[in-house]
């Protein structure tokens, strides 16, 4: 009897190496979008929701806002440019601790028509998924 070959080492396949890709800039744009939504809306939405959340203090307001739109930025700028565990592990993290923020201050945003915090969900799959797949 001979020994038991070892199997090779499985190499991902050119199309599943693009839907990862696909999947990991798609998720960066998202990151992207929201913090350059965010600077946009500064003065409009952004405040209004962060004055729903509990934060009135303009001064508060602005470390928040800026501080979030700072954080996406990277994020977004990590996933696109930096295809690593520790960009997705970023991005998870951000995406669950917002939501986690969000259901104690806003919960009424899980019943939003929209569904704000229940996109989450997904991108949050979408992630997990990615996290996978990258080393």
């Amino acid at each position: 009897m001979s020994a038991p070959r070892a199997l090779p080492v499985a190499r991902p396949a050119p199309s599943h190496a693009r839907d990862l890709a696909l999947l990991r800039l798609s998720l960066a744009a998202t990151w992207l979008a929201t913090a350059a939504a965010s600077a946009i809306e500064a003065r409009g939405q952004s405040a209004r929701l962060l004055a729903l959340a509990g934060i009135r203090s303009p001064g508060w307001q602005a470390v928040a806002l800026w501080g979030g739109v700072a954080w996406d930025t990277l994020v977004g700028l990590a996933l696109a440019a930096w295809p690593r565990r520790r960009a997705v592990d970023a991005a998870l993290a951000s995406m669950l601790a917002l939501t986690a923020v969000a259901s104690l201050l806003l919960p009424s945003m899980w019943l939003h028509p929209l569904g704000p915090l229940l996109k989450n969900l997904p991108i949050g799959a979408a992630l997990v998924v990615l996290r996978r797949n990258l080393r």
